[in-house]
């Protein structure tokens, strides 16, 4: 029933622009035969409305993957440079926030683990609402921040890493065999805020996927059994998740633009000093107000790396922002 209705609404849609469409150049027509430059000019206007409402589902048609309907998980790590690049991981966390509060979704903060001064090390959200993973998915990779550092007294410039993971949340439709032999399980206390029972008891959960290395952790439920199963859940998630891009033409590219977190390897640049610019090294799409793009405006870039995914316009060779 949710795929007929993706379906149902989608036709809808171009239906109704197809009618608009010609509502609007009958009226222009009528508009010229009457010499009417007020009617001439209000559809206009209206025309330029009905392109971008084109264009968003245009977009929201490329959302087409088997999974793409679903929540998703969002993860954020730390790159090497201790408190700056862990400030940087929270400048990410926040963005990834504020896009999806603008999307109306959910965010459930799953996992954190703070910086010992500022900032975070790793964080994971689980970000509830219709396609949030076809949106977000194209988002997994590293990215590069460059600013003077306000950890710096000497003010010099910085440049930070911080690498992105998404993968959707699966539903009971998708079967996932893990095997116990398989798995390592650690318990451990819980850090950052929480309150007494969290942080004195080994409530968070730590999975390790010994064949695939694959590690995830849940501290988020005063119980020890909560997180067990949300981990576990997380677990078939990624699992699931990297047989998705396994089937993709260009996984071995996209696993290796995640092997390390630093030079080389970043899919968009974050530039604050000397100049103010965020540029995306996959589609080469630019933006001159990164505290704009920092604050979630996130949509230009994703379609265009949307768009890139399906049709394979991609670029293909990562550039440095000297």
């Amino acid at each position: 029933m949710r795929e007929r209705t993706m379906l149902a609404n989608a036709v809808g849609a171009c239906r109704d622009i197809e009618q608009t469409m010609s509502d609007h150049i009958e009226l222009i027509e009528m508009a010229e035969d009457e010499g009417d430059t007020d009617m001439l000019d209000e559809a206009h206007v209206a025309l330029v409305d009905l392109a971008k409402t084109a264009e968003e589902k245009r977009v929201a048609a490329l959302l087409s993957g088997e999974a793409d309907g679903n929540h998703t998980y969002l993860e954020v790590h730390a790159g090497a440079g201790g408190t700056e690049s862990q400030d940087w991981t929270s400048m990410l966390l926040r963005m990834y926030v504020r896009w999806s509060e603008s999307k109306g979704y959910k965010v459930e903060v799953i996992e954190e683990s703070p910086g010992e001064e500022a900032g975070i090390k790793s964080a994971t959200l689980m970000i509830k609402g219709d396609d949030a993973f076809g949106w977000l998915k194209t988002e997994s990779g590293v990215h590069r921040l460059v600013r003077i550092s306000p950890f710096d007294s000497n003010a010099k410039r910085h440049t930070s890493f911080a690498s992105v993971g998404v993968y959707p949340v699966i539903d009971d439709t998708i079967d996932i065999v893990i095997e116990d032999k398989d798995l390592r399980i650690d318990t451990y206390r819980a850090s950052g805020a929480g309150g007494q029972h969290v942080n004195t008891t080994d409530s968070a959960v730590r999975i390790t996927h010994i064949p695939t290395n694959i590690v995830v952790q849940c501290q988020n439920q005063r119980s020890q059994h909560k997180n067990r199963a949300e981990a576990m859940k997380m677990l078939q998630s990624r699992l699931y998740e990297a047989e998705l891009r396994d089937r993709e033409e260009k996984a071995q590219a996209q696993a290796a633009a995640k092997t390390d977190i630093g030079w080389g390897h970043q899919i968009r640049s974050y530039v604050l000093q000397p100049y103010q610019m965020v540029k995306d090294l996959r589609t080469g799409v630019e933006s001159s107000q990164p505290q704009n793009v920092l604050d979630g405006d996130l949509d230009e870039f994703i379609a265009a790396a949307l768009a890139a995914r399906v049709d394979g316009s991609a670029v293909t060779e990562v550039e440095d922002l000297q």
